[in-house]
C-alpha cells in the first residue's frame, strides 16, 4: 500500500511530471499507484525525496 497517489494530486504533479522526476515510465506511476507494481527500494527513495518524505511515509507493509 502507498500514498504515492495522495501525494502527487496534492503537490498538482501529473503522473508524468512524477516519472520524469523519478526516472521511470508513466505507466510505471499508473501501475505503482494501483497497487499492481512494487517499486525497487531505489525507486521508492526517489519517490519520498520528491516529496520531502521519508519511505515510510510513502509507503506500507502489508503483512
Amino acid at each position: 500500500m502507498n500514498s504515492v497517489r495522495e501525494l502527487r494530486t496534492e503537490s498538482t504533479m501529473t503522473q508524468q511530471d512524477l516519472a520524469d522526476c523519478v526516472g521511470v515510465t508513466r505507466q510505471t506511476i499508473i501501475a505503482l499507484e494501483g497497487g499492481a507494481y512494487t517499486p525497487s527500494l531505489t525507486l521508492a527513495l526517489r519517490i519520498a525525496r520528491t516529496f520531502g518524505k521519508s519511505v515510510e511515509q510513502v509507503f506500507t507493509l502489508n503483512e
